[in-house]
């Protein structure tokens, strides 16, 4: 039931201009030259400051990283002759690395603009402390090269725990997520999902940049839901806790009736507990998605009801005890 787009499971290619658009703000970064490599994709995620690389030693060298030229870097290359810093900084060159990134909005040498423009190498500057940059550009950089998906659904969270209501057209999905928000619980996304993996293993939705905090109504049309419902209606991203699949009444053979702890759908690799709800007119669906977020939020405390019960059932029929008892 699940529509499921550019699922690979693979962490994505970051090209520098990618790079460059998210960090731009967040890392003070300005392009200094080099503007035609700006599609250079960037291989690695981690950060790489090149000091041996520099000074003439090449063997593991991590030259499909991002490359930073801090302090170190500058004064050692201000320290050498014009000639052999030019020298120096065409051998690194030649590597092909993705960007070079200059820290503290210490001045550019020459060379590396000139290397920069014949090799389409882009250099980048910012004011940043290069300690603080590293810290900061390896957490963008592992999230925009985690695996990623699109899924069809909306995605809320509900009490804490991140919930996404999928099921086929017309099924009523930001329908009954509208009124979750009317009770008091957030919108993630409406109608299509980004999925990624993070660095810890979890599935992260977050909504995508076209649909952002907006909603499509059937009827009503589309709504902005913060300038209806305020600010702390919506989230920018929330971790998957369960998926809500929204079906039509008849039986299935293959489906339990009861909360389906046990039932998984696998997104990017991680299986995540998956809810089938039959639509019926007059059914709470709202009501329904709820009470089954508060469930998952006493399982992760537990306490399983439908555990506890098959256990009294046991124990009551092996003790020969009345079960109404």
């Amino acid at each position: 039931m699940s529509n499921i787009k550019n699922h690979s499971g693979k962490p994505a290619a970051v090209s520098v201009a990618s790079f460059l658009a998210t960090g731009k703000e967040e890392l003070e970064l300005e392009l200094v030259a080099g503007a035609d490599g700006l599609e250079r994709h960037i291989i690695e995620a981690a950060i790489n400051r090149p000091g041996l690389a520099l000074s003439g030693f090449f063997q593991y060298f991590a030259h499909r990283r991002i490359q930073v030229l801090g302090l170190a870097e500058h004064e050692y290359l201000r320290s050498l002759t014009s000639e052999e810093r030019d020298k120096r900084l065409r051998d690194f060159f030649e590597k092909k690395v993705p960007c070079v990134i200059v820290t503290r909005h210490k001045k550019v040498f020459p060379e590396i603009i000139r290397l920069a423009g014949e090799f389409e190498t882009p250099v980048l500057r910012t004011a940043m402390i290069t300690k603080h940059f590293i810290n900061a550009a390896t957490l963008l950089m592992e999230n925009l090269a985690a695996p990623r998906m699109l899924m069809q659904g909306t995605m809320v969270e509900i009490m804490g725990i991140g919930v996404l209501i999928e099921g086929k057209a017309g099924m009523g999905k930001s329908e009954t997520a509208l009124s979750l928000i009317k009770k008091g619980h957030a919108l993630v996304s409406d109608d299509v999902t980004a999925m990624r993996l993070d660095s810890s293993g979890a599935v992260i939705g977050t909504p995508v940049n076209v649909t952002r905090y907006h909603m499509e109504i059937r009827g009503l049309g589309v709504i902005h839901v913060p300038s209806l419902f305020g600010v702390s209606s919506v989230r920018s991203e929330k971790k998957l806790d369960f998926v809500a699949t929204l079906c039509l009444p008849e039986p299935r053979d293959d489906e339990d009736r009861s909360v389906a702890g046990n039932r998984t759908i696998e997104l990017l690799g991680v299986k995540i507990p998956r809810l089938f709800i039959p639509v019926a007119p007059g059914r709470d669906l709202a009501n329904i998605i709820e009470t089954a977020a508060l469930d998952e939020k006493l399982r992760r405390l537990g306490h399983d009801a439908a555990k506890e019960l098959d256990e009294k059932l046991v124990a009551s029929m092996s003790g020969g005890k009345n079960v109404s008892e």
